[in-house]
């Protein structure tokens, strides 16, 4: 093969070669696969079989599916299997994954084939062929291969905090971590103010900072893609019950088709949005809970303003279904921002907004949509979002607002008993803010591993060290994690939560890779914080009992907190300079108006006088 002859020849016999073994093992794989079949699961000769099955598949996979393409492509189709037995093929799959095969064929050899048994009962299946086009998936290569690699999904509060903290502390110079970060977006959102942006508080760059610019001065590292699979290769051995904490925690397979090999991984996905719960609400509903969420809201609301200005007759109609703090906090700051040109109305099952919040915030969300006009439709379920049909015969009638209708109906029986009957919304704009599912990748467990466990609400449950149950070198935070507080009551899904967690994640990991003993997590509820439009907020402390601070003095307080908060120290200047010059800006601007309001008094009290 050294010489150019060879060169061109042995692509080709490689192949054939290659064929060759397949129809080999692969016969001998299928009688393999029959004579498990027919022995009772648990039996000497089944395990004995699967054993068998598992290293020919293994065997198989490596000399042939190796040698055609990068190892990364092999595409392995699932497989059902009775009791016990799990994954045939997925011994095959992790040690292709290992070894790196076919670096300079990889450049001729774009299509692989590869063959999906699938076990139903007392038979095999063996399924179609699959062809799979493209490029060999890359292997991401970290700088240096002995100190510990943590992978980081998610740059929310969760992830972005735990990598920071990592950084923060000190290590021993051979096992300082690698720490890569990896989200959809280039940018950390800190979603609490995303409310001010509606308001125009607030830029987007100063609640939305890149993060490269936030790592900048770090050894952080920072990818953007999409995490699709997780194959995890800690967990319980079949064999014995005490875990297995090994180099290599696992593998992340991306969007893009990059793998990235682990030691540690920390699940921080965070939640989305979830609107498909109404027939409607997808198409027609806007969510709120990105940075993209609300920047298309804003361009919305700038679009029915253009259109409506000037028409006094035809208010702008939003509705806000969900009156948690979300809905109360988007109903309050849509209500001072539209004035007497708008009408918000909020719909909610619940008998009362902000169920879950303390009663001093809740007070003070209720005054203040009450002051502003808010209409409040509490008790009732949203069925369905549909629009108004285009009229042909009266086309006057397609410019009249208010396109949109949602049908409401009573949550419960004493409703319909009091005279209350399904109703209808009329709204030019429709915000969801109710139901969110947590984001959790496609799990592909490794032989001898096993599923990660969820809970009711999709969330992988923890241990008090915030480890994945099962998963010692796997921890989750954030929205993706169920985890109690010391009365049994599972944590919400704040931002508070997952800071705290945050702190406690990159503590326990720095404890595990020096073997020192972990630290359980403790929430600590600090109070709670809404803000209610410009110059407007509620702050309630949780170590002072009966205090809530109100209107300027919360808003100033709620700021100072959240700009306390903010990544890096850099980025925090940054926003504070911008906020104190916008401040003084309008200070000034303030008096100058008080000034000229001064100055035609005194000019029309002076030629009154004259």
């Amino acid at each position: 093969p050294n010489t150019s002859f060879g060169k061109s020849l042995y692509p080709p016999f490689i192949c054939f070669l290659n064929i060759f073994q397949f129809m080999l093992f692969s016969n001998l794989f299928v009688h393999l696969s029959l004579l498990q079949a027919n022995q009772a699961p648990g039996t000497l000769g089944a395990r004995q079989s699967h054993r068998l099955m598992s290293m020919v598949a293994n065997f198989c996979a490596t000399r042939i599916f190796g040698s055609l393409s990068h190892p990364s492509n092999l595409l392995v189709g699932p497989v059902s299997c009775l009791g016990e037995h799990q994954s045939i093929l997925s011994a095959a799959h992790a040690s292709v994954q290992q070894k790196g095969y076919a670096k300079e064929q990889s450049r001729w050899s774009n299509y692989f084939r590869t063959f999906t048994f699938i076990r139903a009962r007392d038979s095999i299946q063996v399924g179609r062929t699959l062809c799979v086009e493209g490029p060999p998936a890359k292997h991401f290569i970290w700088s240096d291969t002995k100190r510990p690699h943590i992978c980081i999904l998610g740059g929310g509060f969760g992830g972005l905090y735990t990598a920071l903290r990592l950084e923060s502390l000190v290590w021993p110079p051979d096992k300082q971590p690698q720490v890569l970060l990896i989200d959809q977006s280039d940018r950390f959102v800190f979603k609490p103010l995303l409310y001010e942006l509606l308001s125009r508080e607030v830029d987007p760059w100063e609640i939305a900072p890149l993060f490269t610019d936030l790592f900048l001065n770090t050894s952080i590292k920072f990818l953007k893609d999409k995490v699709t699979t997780v194959s995890p290769r800690d967990g319980f051995n079949k064999k014995s019950t005490n875990m297995a904490v090994g180099k290599a925690g696992g593998t992340v397979l991306l969007e893009s088709g990059c793998q990235i090999d682990y030691d540690w991984l920390v699940l921080a996905l965070g939640s989305e949005a979830k609107t498909d719960i109404v027939p409607g609400a997808a198409e027609y509903a806007f969510p709120f809970s990105t940075l993209e969420d609300a920047l298309e809201v804003d361009r919305q609301l700038r679009i029915l303003e253009r259109e409506r200005f000037g028409l006094v007759q035809f208010p702008i109609h939003i509705v806000v279904v969900g009156s948690g703090y979300c809905g109360a906090e988007l109903a309050a700051t849509l209500a001072e921002r539209l004035g007497d040109h708008g009408k918000v109305v909020v719909v909610d099952v619940g008998p009362d907004i902000c169920s879950t919040a303390l009663a001093g915030n809740r007070e003070a969300a209720n005054k203040v949509l009450s002051s502003r006009n808010v209409e409040l439709k509490l008790g009732y379920i949203v069925t369905g979002v549909r629009k108004l049909p285009f009229d042909n015969d009266n086309p006057m009638e397609n410019s009249v607002p208010h396109p949109f209708v949602l049908d409401l109906r009573p949550a419960s029986k004493s409703h319909k008993w009091s005279g209350h009957h399904t109703s209808t919304l009329k709204a030019d704009l429709i915000l969801w803010t109710v139901g969110s599912r947590p984001c959790l990748p496609f799990l592909q467990p490794y032989q001898g591993s096993q599923y990660f466990p969820i809970n009711g609400r999709g969330q992988t449950e923890t241990d008090e060290t915030l480890r994945v149950k099962g998963h010692p070198q796997i921890f989750a935070i954030g929205d993706s994690a169920s985890l109690r507080d010391s009365s049994g009551r599972l944590l919400p899904t704040t931002a508070q939560v997952a800071l705290q967690q945050a702190d406690y994640a990159g503590w326990n990991l720095w404890a595990a890779i020096n073997n020192r003993p972990l630290l359980p997590f403790r929430y600590q509820n600090l109070g709670e914080m809404m803000t209610l439009g410009r110059n407007d907020a509620a702050v309630t402390l949780s170590f002072i009992d009966s205090l809530t601070l109100e209107g300027p003095l919360g808003h100033t307080a709620r700021k100072l907190a959240y700009l306390r908060y903010l990544p890096t120290n850099e980025h925090r200047a940054k926003v504070a300079l911008s906020w104190l010059t916008k401040s003084a800006i309008e200070t000034v601007a303030t008096l100058q108006d008080k000034v000229m309001q001064f100055a035609i008094s005194s000019s029309n009290s002076f030629f009154k006088a004259l």
